[in-house]
């Protein structure tokens, strides 16, 4: 059977197609001011990289901010869900799941079972998701795997006390004056969010495995310094970590439409 998942976020649309249990396609789109035209094209791209056709796939599951967009979905799951049931099918250990996206952050604990047991949601402030790294990058005019990389290379700890994105912007700008080398201040950044999102995580509750997913998993130079902030021997990177939702989303498709 021929499914797929539908993450809509405010950034971007990923799509997982999967085909008797495995993924046949991965696609990415820009979510767009149309929310619903770029579900539908995610869709219908995903169904070409499969070399199906969109008629082919026989449930849709949608998830994320967007997922009422999803006019082709005939099922809606909320984040949580899906992140969950994407986590514990890649690590069947994981404890404890961290979400980082462009605009929102999350952090599920699951039991054994793999049934959510508690979750934490930032979503007030752009500080504790990818927008804010986004921002610092372009303030220090660096690309964003740069910005990442350059930071491992620091063994300096400056703080930064401003926790809005716009108020950040100009401390990384005064550290930029002040003759501050780029990789101590892409470290501070770093360490700043990575602050945040640790407190976000210890509400929801930190047990082994330890697992993240979400765009900003891309980032080493976050990952490191959240997992140092949580003091956490390893912090383990879900395999293409931008398609927790989607594929999460995706194997729910495949249990109801089998149960269809």
């Amino acid at each position: 059977m021929i499914v797929a998942g539908v993450d809509v976020g405010a950034k971007n649309v990923h799509v997982v197609v999967l085909r008797d249990g495995e993924t046949a396609a991965r696609v990415t789109v820009l979510s767009g001011f149309e929310q619903e035209e770029s579900a539908r094209k995610g869709l219908t791209d995903a169904a070409g990289a499969a070399e199906v056709s969109l008629g082919d796939i026989g449930y849709i599951v949608a998830t994320g901010v967007g997922r009422k967009a999803v006019a082709l979905a005939q099922h809606m799951v909320t984040e949580v869900a899906a992140d969950a049931r994407g986590a514990v099918a890649l690590v069947p250990s994981v404890r404890t799941i961290i979400d980082v996206g462009a605009d929102e952050a999350r952090a599920i604990r699951v039991d054994a079972g793999g049934k959510v047991v508690d979750f934490a949601v930032n979503e007030k402030c752009a500080a504790g998701a990818g927008a804010f790294v986004e921002a610092m990058s372009r303030a220090l005019e660096v690309s964003l795997q740069r910005f990442g990389e350059i930071s491992l290379e620091s063994t300096g700890s400056i703080p930064m006390n401003a926790q809005c994105t716009v108020f950040a912007e100009s401390e990384v700008v005064s550290l930029i004056h002040s003759n501050t080398e780029e990789k101590d201040i892409a470290k501070a950044v770093h360490d700043a969010m990575a602050g945040r999102v640790s407190a976000m995580a210890r509400r929801a509750g930190v047990e082994d495995t330890v697992v993240i997913g979400g765009g900003v998993a891309n980032n080493a130079g976050f990952v490191k310094a959240l997992k140092d902030t949580l003091g956490l021997a390893e912090l383990k990177v879900l395999p293409d970590p931008d398609y927790l939702g989607a594929y999460g989303a995706a194997l729910i498709a495949a249990q109801k439409g089998e149960a269809a």
